[in-house]
């Protein structure tokens, strides 16, 4: 008989494991490991390891002594800087992400937050609780010129779903291109402050790298408009924030939104929650009712995959730290 795949899930609680996807341990064994010396134990024999974003991202390094038969990593979330660490990068094991579920709601959320922008939405309800009826124009976002930094598929359906407001839409990637369906043309990052000084709307949709980090400073919020608002749903280490606190403080940028920080929870002392033209969300744009069945039936398509000897979905480039497409290369 052949012997079972072993398969430990790092970061969930078994409670938590979605009741439809339970059959699962019908063709594995399945593991769940919520603390250092519970994956230490598990990964000594697994295969494979599902591999949910926690507070102590510590937790496989330091048992990664353990996982001398670990094959394959799938990540319950798209972005992978958390977990990549020299030892993992060498290695042969293969390393997948949660690449497009998360596309529709992250897109959905900077659609809104532009809108926010837009309309005067925070001074609006302001004013509603100081009972104070003020009339004010409100701008349109047909028109408007959106940068999307990133153009992977959360990128393109931000850029999409601007497209459909009437928006003009540029991409930035590694290397510059032509223009696409989605983008009206794609500049190289090498081209960030011209490209941020083009739009009215700065979105950052960047994995962090070590060549997007810090990646928006004070060079690029400098060439940006005083009336451009930035939105960041990418990786907060990716921006400067002390740059882009003065940025906000002199007026030379009109406002930001910010999903992602530095330092997560933000701490209570930092600048940006008192702001007035700053909006604070704490990591929730991409987190739709339901984020958590679809990243387990992800994980489930891509097991009948591994089990049956096809290729993976969603293989990240461990160097890069991002899923390259093929036609990106």
């Amino acid at each position: 008989m052949t012997e079972r795949p072993r398969v430990v899930v790092m970061g969930l609680d078994e409670d938590r494991w979605p009741e439809g996807a339970r059959a699962v341990a019908d063709v594995v064994d399945l593991e769940f490991a919520t603390s250092r010396e519970a994956l230490a134990g598990a990964l000594s024999g697994a295969e494979i390891l599902f591999a949910w974003p926690g507070e102590d991202r510590g937790m496989l390094p330091a048992a990664w002594s353990r996982a001398t038969r670990l094959r394959w990593i799938q990540t319950a979330s798209d972005g992978v800087d958390w977990i990549l660490f020299p030892e993992l990068v060498e290695s042969h094991v293969v390393l997948t992400n949660g690449r497009r579920v998360f596309d529709a709601a992250i897109a959905e959320y900077v659609l809104g937050l532009m809108l926010v922008f837009a309309k005067g939405w925070v001074p609006m309800l302001e004013r509603q609780r100081r009972h104070e009826w003020r009339h004010r124009d409100t701008e349109l976002l047909a028109g408007k010129r959106l940068l999307v930094a990133g153009v992977g598929p959360i990128g393109r359906a931000i850029g999409r779903a601007a497209l459909a407001l009437g928006m003009e839409v540029r991409g930035l990637g590694r290397t510059p291109r032509p223009g696409d369906d989605v983008f009206e043309l794609v500049h190289g990052a090498a081209e960030l402050p011209d490209a941020a000084g083009w739009a009215d709307y700065v979105v950052d949709a960047l994995p962090l790298t070590e060549g997007t980090r810090a990646m928006f400073d004070a060079a690029v919020f400098a060439r940006m408009r005083p009336n451009a608002r930035f939105v960041n749903v990418g990786r907060g280490a990716t921006v400067d924030e002390e740059a882009l606190v003065r940025a906000l403080r002199e007026g030379r940028i009109a406002g930001a939104a910010l999903d992602v920080f530095e330092e997560e929870p933000l701490p209570a002392g930092s600048p940006l929650w008192d702001l007035p033209n700053v909006i604070v969300s704490p990591h929730i744009s991409g987190d739709f009712a339901g984020w958590r069945e679809a990243v387990v039936e992800l994980f489930l398509a891509n097991l009948e995959r591994y089990l049956t000897g096809q290729p993976l979905e969603n293989v990240v480039d461990k160097r890069l730290g991002y899923v390259v497409e093929p036609r990106l290369r």
